[in-house]
């Protein structure tokens, strides 16, 4: 796989073409599982994490005909590369931070994500833009098959699958859905849905899941429990909250049409007016303006800009993605005036192909 390749195409979950994709990013959902000849990775030398990473790979090698991926060493990938792979969603921090022999398989689509020796031996991942958890259960579930059809994962009759972390423990699945829900931050009605999730047991987390901040108004929602329940009752109750969060947040952006269009249609122009001029510009900054023009689409408030374009901005203009497209290492002030400027070029783009 050519990481360069990357920096000018965009997966598949990143198109909004999905369902619900004016609010709803993606769908994820995530497996964790080991094999039952080796030591969990806390107790894995060097050499058992090379044998797992060699079993592993030609197992996934295997699966090319039926989902294209190409193979990545990560552990020979420099710290730009695996930063890369991190903000474009296809490998975890505890992958890109990890040491020994890892890899990741990725397929053609950037939809699937085959992580070996990251917490588990095997994290598998499966992303679909919108709404459509059925869809990554189906995929995820046959590549789960093919591969326990070739190794013995490590299985407990009582407990279900066995993983490093207690909390994985069971069916092994993380069930995620990303968010964007600007509307109910400007109204502060987001607590509400904060405490409401908690109450359920489900968990909020920012656009790089756990242990990352919200930026841009985006909120990863997924569940917590992964013992005592089958998958499919997993998904099923993340099912149940997003379409009335969903909901939540188009009730909250109407309400604020109706109080103030003029001053919304003010804050999106304004927004949109400082992405296409700026000459320096932080990631931070990118990501809330970002978030307002994506609402401001979605209100028809701006006419002809893709959603597409946006939603691939919010990662086009992370530290790594402006470094690769630059083709050198650049400090923080360098960034953001490169960042400036590669927002200006893909917007007055955005423009001439729709005048």
């Amino acid at each position: 796989m050519d990481l360069e390749s990357l920096t000018t195409t965009s997966g598949e979950w990143l198109r909004g073409s999905g369902p619900e994709s004016a609010i709803v990013i993606s769908s994820r959902i995530r497996l964790a599982r080991n094999l039952a000849q080796f030591p969990f990775l806390t107790r894995a030398d060097d050499g058992v994490r090379s044998e797992i990473e060699t079993l592993l790979r030609s197992k996934i090698e295997n699966l090319d005909s039926q989902c294209n991926l190409g193979y990545l060493d990560v552990g020979t990938l420099n710290d730009l590369d695996r930063q890369f792979l991190v903000e474009r969603q296809l490998i975890s921090r505890e992958l890109a931070e990890s040491h020994g022999s890892r890899g990741v398989g990725i397929s053609e689509e950037e939809n699937v994500s085959l992580m070996i020796n990251e917490e588990d031996h095997l994290r598998m991942q499966v992303l679909r833009s919108g709404f459509a958890l059925d869809d990554c259960w189906r995929e995820i579930n046959l590549i789960d098959d093919a591969i326990e059809s070739e190794v013995t994962y490590a299985f407990s009759e009582r407990w279900g699958y066995l993983t490093a972390c207690p909390t994985n423990v069971g069916t092994g699945i993380r069930v995620s859905v990303m968010l964007h829900l600007p509307a109910l931050v400007l109204t502060k009605e987001i607590q509400k849905v904060f405490q409401a999730l908690q109450k359920i047991s489900l968990a909020v987390r920012g656009l790089y899941g756990e242990g990352s901040q919200a930026m841009g108004d985006f909120y990863q929602i997924s569940n917590q429990v992964t013992l005592g329940k089958s998958e499919e009752q997993v998904i099923a109750a993340i099912q149940d909250v997003v379409p009335n969060i969903i909901d939540y947040e188009r009730r909250m952006r109407n309400e604020l049409i109706k109080q103030n269009r003029q001053g919304l249609h003010d804050q999106v122009s304004r927004a949109y007016g400082i992405l296409r001029n700026a000459q320096t510009i932080s990631s931070e900054e990118t990501m809330h303006l970002l978030s307002s023009v994506r609402m401001g689409i979605d209100l028809e408030l701006i006419d002809g800009l893709d959603m597409s374009t946006i939603n691939e901005l919010f990662i086009q203009t992370q530290p790594a993605h402006l470094q690769k497209i630059q083709h050198e290492p650049l400090e923080s002030a360098e960034r953001n005036a490169v960042r400036a400027s590669y927002l200006r070029r893909r917007l007055s783009a955005a423009d001439a192909e729709r005048n």
